[in-house]
């Protein structure tokens, strides 16, 4: 999977996304300003949901983790008095019971393992904290990116899309925190919405190499690449248009 990319080519891609649906996300998890809670960005990428959680709860109260190298290096730049180590979800390199809440944003359905990530995730939070998850809807085709999976469907009728991940179906995420043996399960949708100036602007984070996505991108002959570019074309208008997508998001407690 190409997440090891440079963050500004995260932040093309899915990063201006990822921007907007912190807020609501936090929200859903219960993370508000003053609160005075201890919360750690599981996952964290080039810091995206790191950056609203230090606005609302200072740098000292916050802690970031991720495996890709790269996209630490930004968010290290981003954020230099936060927290951040270096780690796969399922090993995360905290104490138990370390924080208020764990948040993995857009982050589940790319666990090696999503039972051990999410058990990890409750592990470092205490007793009575909260474990929050949300993964695009990719399976109803509300996700950012459903049309161009959509396109891919018709030339490549063969390619594997992301619907098929954990999380992308509703209830799915509610299923896997209750589970990992998670509390007063709550499941919802949170939903954002991005601007693009063209089609061109729609296109070319595609071709960056980032995700599942990105890799199939890369994946192609210019013959088939063209015959992908023709199809997204009859999906996205040419020129000012604005994007919604939607993401299932489910909370849990740990018991106490």
């Amino acid at each position: 999977m190409a997440f090891d990319v440079a963050g500004c080519s995260y932040q093309r891609f899915m990063g201006r996304f990822s921007e907007t649906l912190s807020a609501p996300f936090a929200d859903f998890a219960g993370v508000t300003a003053g609160s005075g809670m201890r919360v750690v960005d599981v996952g964290c990428g080039p810091g995206a949901l790191t950056s609203l959680l230090v606005d609302r709860l200072g740098a000292p109260a916050v802690a970031g983790v991720d495996p890709s190298e790269t996209l630490l290096d930004a968010v290290r730049e981003r954020l230099p008095d936060v927290e951040i180590r270096k780690a796969p979800a399922e090993a995360l390199p905290f104490d138990d019971d370390a924080f208020d809440a764990a948040l993995a944003q857009l982050v589940v359905h790319f666990m090696r393992d999503p039972e051990i990530g999410v058990g990890e995730m409750a592990r470092v939070t205490r007793p009575g904290g909260v474990v929050a998850v949300c993964v695009w809807d990719h399976a109803g085709g509300r996700g950012p990116l459903s049309a161009f999976w959509a396109a891919v469907g018709e030339v490549d009728p063969g390619a594997r899309d992301e619907a098929s991940l954990v999380g992308s179906t509703q209830g799915q995420l509610e299923a896997l925190l209750g589970s990992c043996g998670l509390d007063d399960v709550v499941g919802d949708e949170v939903t954002t919405t991005r601007s693009y100036t063209s089609f061109q602007d729609w296109w070319e984070p595609y071709t960056l190499g980032v995700g599942p996505a990105g890799d199939y991108v890369r994946s192609l002959d210019d013959a088939t690449r063209d015959r992908l570019i023709a199809a997204c074309r009859t999906r996205i208008p040419e020129q000012q248009f604005t994007l919604d997508a939607t993401a299932w998001a489910a909370r849990g407690r740990v018991p106490s």
